[in-house]
């Protein structure tokens, strides 16, 4: 199979199922003829036209109501959020309404709401958070994160063939970095199962999104010292524990790594489970290496310093390794 980008991976699944299903329709800001902001959805509105590629004015409210308006009457949405920044506009339709209509009227309400979301663009304090922790926890929601150019495909399939709302963030720096085997069509990933990227026997690392990459570059860097096994969540809620607690069972060491600031994202459910469910597999204390709890610099070496990287990675893992 030839090989894509992450983001040639996304549109691509996005055009197979609009093929698939007359029902899926697009929505946001400039997705039409400009092709969005990052060009995921450019050329979509020359094959699908302005009735299934709809542009919208700058209102993140507005368009994800009328998702959940499209998806009450038998539709299946998408919508395009710029940049995860601004799903905050739009937090209490999503956590008030979205995520708790299946549940108080026993309708079905299949919708995607597409989040880029990271740093490592000069994106600043407005255009470069990681806020997909806000929404960990929240009944009635599905929050998926591909760290795969497969995942990219197969997650985004399987979110929009789903009945509940589905976060999906994918990551901004990602999209022209990260190339792999073009999925075949119609593969689809299942939403709520982790994955191992990587056998190890000395230190797990847990992670999803951008984290798998950085994660599996510094395994292999540090090979000859540590032997690392690198899981991936794919799916951040609901969370699937039961790889982690297995590889624990081998390593006895657990860092968990993540964009998102240390008090946010998903690390910290990850770390509560693991001490409530696997705390006598663990021989040494739990670590979580995530950026402090500051806004995303805007500055290149202010955001450099700020988001993990090889060099700091490296150091967390031989600090646990030595304790």
């Amino acid at each position: 199979m030839p090989e894509i980008t992450y983001l040639e991976a996304i549109t691509s699944a996005l055009r197979d199922a609009m093929r698939d299903d007359r029902s899926v329709f697009m929505i946001g800001e400039d997705i039409g003829h400009f092709g969005g902001p990052f060009g995921v959805t450019k050329g979509l509105i020359d094959e699908f036209g302005p009735e299934r590629i709809i542009d919208t004015p700058i209102a993140e409210e507005g368009f994800v109501g009328a998702c959940m308006g499209a998806a009450w009457m038998g539709e299946r949405p998408i919508a395009e959020l710029q940049f995860a920044d601004f799903i905050a506009c739009c937090f209490d339709a999503i956590v008030t309404v979205g995520a708790k209509t299946h549940w108080r009227s026993g309708i079905k309400l299949p919708m995607v709401l597409r989040a880029p979301y990271g740093g490592g663009v000069r994106g600043g304090p407005f255009h470069a958070s990681s806020p997909e922790g806000w929404f960990v926890g929240v009944a009635g929601l599905k929050v998926v994160a591909p760290a795969t150019v497969e995942d990219a495909y197969g997650l985004l399939r399987s979110a929009i063939d789903d009945d509940d709302p589905v976060l999906f963030f994918e990551h901004k720096g990602l999209y022209r970095r990260l190339k792999g085997e073009a999925p075949a069509t119609g593969t689809r990933t299942p939403i709520g199962k982790s994955i191992v990227r990587r056998a190890g026997s000395d230190v797990t690392v847990v992670t999803y999104g951008s984290g798998v990459d950085l994660a599996l570059r510094t395994a292999t860097a540090i090979e000859g010292a540590a032997s690392v096994e690198v899981i991936d969540l794919r799916t951040i809620w609901p969370l699937d524990l039961e790889p982690v607690l297995e590889s624990l069972g081998k390593t006895s060491r657990l860092l968990v790594l993540q964009e998102a600031a240390r008090s946010t994202g998903a690390g910290n459910l990850v770390l509560s489970r693991v001490a409530r469910e696997g705390f006598e597999l663990l021989d040494a204390p739990p670590a979580l290496h995530a950026p402090i709890d500051t806004p995303v610099p805007f500055a290149p070496e202010l955001e450099d310093g700020y988001l993990p990287s090889l060099d700091s990675l490296t150091r967390a893992l031989r600090d646990l390794l030595d304790y």
